[in-house]
């Protein structure tokens, strides 16, 4: 007993004098916040009130986003500050992609708050792995070390895999919510790989030390070591998984098709913010002293990427693939700022990423909209929809144009600014193929306008009225009960006619969108505009992103 009571007390005085990590809760509060927020969510959901959750789980979600987002406004007033022993790095760059994916994440609940997926998956479920995703994003931008860097890929990544296939009972979700745990799991693989090549060539896994050690050796033979730059190259490959780079972008149409409109809305802007900015953060600042090794190459699949997405998207009629393809060849606009390795290359690529943002999500909740009121999202069913709902088509059509770069948009300023990154950065040639894919670009979005307001509404409400769905009574009027045998012809055609009718004009009373589509196609739209015309208020806010990346020109 006496040889245990001096063993604890011995245990006791050497725990009193181990020190972790000094942790700064005040830069670390917009991450903390959105966890507390995740947890609560997810207890509430339990909720047996249908009102508790399908009204109370979204608001808290939108309290615990917005609260985040506040933190993350008040920090823009401080200098950079590395916290949790190196790990996270608080800068511009970390709380502008901080920014970006949660008005992202607030317009996914926006979108959802009638939807289908957080009825299946469960109100709480849904909205605590969305926040979960939120979170892994918030590390992932702000990740200063390569431990750091998959932790919060992967909590990024996991609850997208489940929300994917949030709409369990619909074959198309499931089996997006397969291939993107497929795919994203071969992409992580191939990223540890690479950085476990990269700290076995430097020894280090900060990126600061990776930095010093690359600068130190430089004539010691370490740049230009084939397992250095082996580690680089899966470390491209891994990045260019999450951010839709052609040829790793296969996955992207169909999960965007497959998975809730919401969540794609989410993943096409949110997730395509956070990987970009881990790439400029880990390519401009930690290996940037082996940048005349790995440029060349990202220059080249920056190219594919936008030849590949914009010639994919012409030949599509859904409009999530459409976009889907889009998004691709948006990804290799971005990357163009990323190979020029300046700080106005920072700057361009994260102007482009906000601009992204506010093209797309107006476009996606035109298409929440129409999946709600013809079942699809076929580029067909726009027929109509300027006479319809003028101010969701006028959303769809300004979304169209600024993606398609038509000046006086936001797209037309962020496309001209990464032109300029370009030619000062001696990358005249990849400035052309951005041009050649926005012209190439006009083919498919120009589409998409012509069917909102040039193609004519006929056969649009017959086919929305006539219940054509799978089923035994599929083609019977209302999509309902077939007509009862030994009836008069006469007396059937009139019946039916007057139950077309009658279904019809229930079609139309579902034509008004609902206030919370209508909000965020309206204000991204308006965004999307004002920013193109005025662009000095994003100038100011992505000033800053490149300066914080040490030793970019």
């Amino acid at each position: 007993m006496i040889k245990n009571a001096h063993a604890m007390s011995a245990l006791l005085i050497a725990a009193a004098h181990i020190r972790g990590p000094h942790i700064a809760w005040a830069e670390l509060s917009p991450i903390v916040l959105i966890a507390a927020g995740a947890l609560i969510v997810l207890l509430v959901g339990l909720a047996g009130s249908q009102m508790v959750r399908a009204r109370v789980v979204p608001a808290l979600a939108v309290v615990a986003i917005a609260g985040a987002m506040g933190t993350e406004i008040w920090r823009f007033t401080y200098a950079p500050q590395t916290i949790v022993a190196g790990a996270l790095r608080i800068d511009d760059l970390a709380l502008i992609a901080d920014l970006v994916c949660a008005v992202a994440a607030l317009a996914a609940v926006l979108l959802s708050l009638r939807a289908r997926a957080p009825r299946d998956a469960g109100h709480g479920e849904f909205h605590a792995l969305l926040l979960f995703s939120l979170m892994g994003m918030a590390v992932l931008v702000s990740a200063q070390d390569l431990i750091t860097l998959f932790l919060g890929l992967e909590l990024l990544s996991i609850p997208l895999y489940v929300l994917c296939a949030a709409e369990y009972r619909r074959e198309g979700s499931l089996e997006a919510g397969l291939k993107y745990l497929i795919i994203g799991s071969v992409g992580s693989a191939t990223l540890v790989y690479g950085l476990a090549l990269i700290y076995g060539a430097t020894g280090q896994t900060g990126f600061g030390g990776i930095a010093r050690a690359l600068a130190t050796h430089a004539s010691g033979g370490l740049l230009g070591d084939p397992l250095l730059l082996t580690g680089i190259a899966l470390v491209v490959v891994g990045f260019a998984f999450k951010a839709s780079v052609a040829p790793f972008h296969q996955w992207t149409p169909d999960v965007y098709e497959g998975a809730p409109t919401p969540i794609t809305a989410f993943m096409a802007t949110a997730t395509k913010a956070a990987a970009i900015a881990v790439f400029l953060r880990f390519f401009d600042f930690a290996v940037t002293a082996e940048h005349v090794n790995w440029a060349p190459a990202v220059a080249a699949l920056a190219a594919v990427t936008i030849i590949v997405g914009n010639v994919g998207a012409l030949g599509q009629g859904s409009l999530k693939r459409l976009l889907g393809y889009s998004g691709v060849a948006q990804a290799g606009y971005m990357l163009t700022g990323l190979v020029v390795g300046t700080q106005l290359g920072v700057s361009a690529t994260m102007f482009y990423v906000v601009a992204y943002l506010m093209m797309n999500l107006g476009a996606f909740a035109v298409i929440v909209h129409q999946e709600r009121v013809s079942g699809s999202d076929r580029m067909a069913d726009l027929a109509g929809l300027g006479r319809r709902s003028p101010p969701l088509a006028w959303s769809l059509t300004i979304a169209m144009l600024a993606l398609a770069g038509i000046p006086g948009t936001i797209g037309f300023i962020g496309k001209v600014q990464l032109i300029h990154a370009l030619v000062n950065g001696g990358y005249g040639w990849l400035a052309i193929v951005l041009v050649v894919g926005a012209m190439i670009s006009l083919g498919y979005y120009l589409r998409v306008v012509a069917a909102v307001w040039m193609t004519p509404a006929e056969g649009h409400g017959a086919a929305a009225v006539s219940g054509a769905g799978a089923g035994p009574l599929a083609g019977t009027p209302l999509g309902g009960f077939a007509p009862i045998a030994g009836g008069s012809p006469e007396a059937d055609a009139q019946a039916e006619t007057d139950g077309a009718g009658a279904a019809r004009a229930g079609v139309l009373e579902r034509l008004d969108p609902d206030p919370e589509l209508l909000l965020v196609a309206a204000v991204f739209a308006a965004l999307t505009i004002v920013f193109g015309v005025v662009p000095g208020p994003v100038f100011q806010f992505v000033a800053h992103a490149g300066a914080v990346l040490v030793g970019l020109r």
